[in-house]
């Protein structure tokens, strides 16, 4: 008696299929392009990371030569730029990250970002301890200068 091995045969040397893996997360957007609940989602851990892990750490004193927003999520520029300094973290810090990562993230995206917020001039000048103020935003003659000229108006 024989046995037919073709079927046995033909099953080893098809390919095997490998267990499907989850896909990897989405990677995180800028907080400038998001709307909505996603935006309310990365704003509240923008603000986790900023009040449990930036401020303890790096918040140095409040003066008028380094001014601080006890508000700083009501700066646009603020939110922005620590976007930027946490996203950079995340990459620079986190596991599988180089060695050198959090060196780098220091040199060359802490100190500037810090320097840029707290400058006298910058996001949260006229702001002291426990006084918000709000900025205007700069005007513009058009905002749309290089578009189709506006439809004309009947008199």
């Amino acid at each position: 008696m024989t046995i037919d091995t073709s079927a046995i045969e033909q099953e080893a040397l098809a390919p095997t299929e490998l267990p499907t893996e989850e896909a990897p997360p989405p990677a995180p957007r800028f907080i400038l392009y998001l709307e909505g609940p996603e935006y309310a989602r990365n704003l509240r851990q923008l603000t986790l990371w900023t009040h449990h892990v930036l401020l303890p750490v790096y918040g140095r004193e409040i003066t008028s030569a380094a001014p601080w927003c006890s508000r700083w999520w009501e700066h646009r520029e603020a939110i922005a730029q620590l976007h930027g300094l946490w996203l950079a973290w995340a990459d620079l810090t986190g596991p599988g990250s180089p060695l050198n990562g959090p060196a780098n993230w220091h040199r060359d995206y802490l100190s500037p970002v810090m320097q840029s917020l707290r400058d006298p001039e910058g996001p949260f000048a006229g702001c002291k301890p426990g006084s918000h103020r709000s900025k205007d935003q700069p005007p513009v003659d058009a905002l749309d200068p290089f578009g189709p000229p506006p439809a004309p108006t009947g008199r």
